[in-house]
């Protein structure tokens, strides 16, 4: 059992190393993470021949599953241009505003009720990303593609949920992989007029980092998250990765030095952030 939770916390961390990865590569949001997902869905089909995973399945179904891809490339797009305008503490923390993107989003699409606890501790987190968001008006860009990059994520999430219960976790990931680079792929020629580059071609040290977002931060990170999945339950697991913005807070300051970029009105912010966590942990708990 110590094992898994070691498992499960390496995980995290990894998981807060996406960031630190966007901002170390110098590549555009919209080339960023065509690439991570290009990569992603290569060692992702590798691992489905691996542990011999069928891909049978009828193309409507295919499309069906990469469809809901986009939203977690969309996602990502808006994610690594937050930290691009902003940086990685102002990213990470906007991230946390899925939970409230989740609780309008999710009743409206499943036709249930709305959960008044999950609004009002949404509310809380909206409160305290309000309070960061007027710490630096230079940073109120990144914010804004910071709360959009949530709402997508809510999304992704919503939709996901119902894939699961239906087919293998990794082959859900190997069409969305692949339906986020086909899709983004068309939309990369209109995108680049807009925000044009001088390259399209990695660099070098771009493309390591590239394989190493992919091969760790996305298909090793879901490895790790479904080795512990199978001695862990899966609130546990979900509590866990809560610490995301921690970790990832903690890396910018490390790598980046990030912690003198900010002043106390984002530490007030942050704090309502994760009272708001600490809260909705102690409700699901009593549930």
């Amino acid at each position: 059992m110590k094992k898994s939770y070691l498992v499960l916390h390496f995980a995290v961390i990894l998981a807060g190393f996406t960031g630190i990865f966007g901002k170390l590569i110098s590549l555009n949001e919209g080339l960023l993470v065509w690439y991570r997902v290009f990569f992603s869905a290569i060692i992702l089909l590798l691992v489905l021949k691996l542990f011999k995973v069928t891909t049978d399945i009828k193309w409507k179904e295919k499309f069906d599953i990469s469809k809901i891809g986009m939203f977690i490339t969309v996602h990502w797009v808006f994610f690594y241009a937050s930290i691009k305008y902003s940086n990685i503490s102002v990213g990470v923390v906007c991230y946390c505003l899925t939970s409230f993107f989740t609780a309008i989003f999710a009743p409206l699409i499943n036709r249930n009720k709305f959960n008044l606890s999950e609004i009002l501790l949404s509310l809380l987190t909206l409160f305290g990303i309000a309070l960061i968001f007027h710490f630096d008006s230079s940073y109120q860009l990144g914010i804004g593609l910071g709360v959009i990059s949530s709402a997508f994520a809510a999304l992704y999430t919503i939709y996901n949920e119902r894939l699961v219960k239906v087919y293998d976790s990794r082959l859900i990931n190997y069409y969305q992989m692949l339906g986020g680079t086909i899709g983004l792929g068309i939309l990369l020629p209109v995108y680049l007029h807009f925000f044009p580059v001088e390259t399209i071609i990695p660099s070098l040290k771009d493309t390591g980092y590239l394989i190493l977002l992919a091969s760790f931060c996305t298909v090793g990170l879901y490895v790790l998250f479904a080795e512990s999945l199978k001695r862990i339950p899966a609130f546990t697991v979900n509590l866990s990765f809560n610490l995301e913005p921690v970790y990832a807070i903690i890396l910018a300051f490390i790598f980046f030095n990030e912690g003198k970029e900010l002043n106390l009105s984002f530490y007030i912010g942050l704090a309502f952030v994760m009272i708001s966590v600490v809260l909705q942990t102690f409700i699901s708990t009593k549930k």
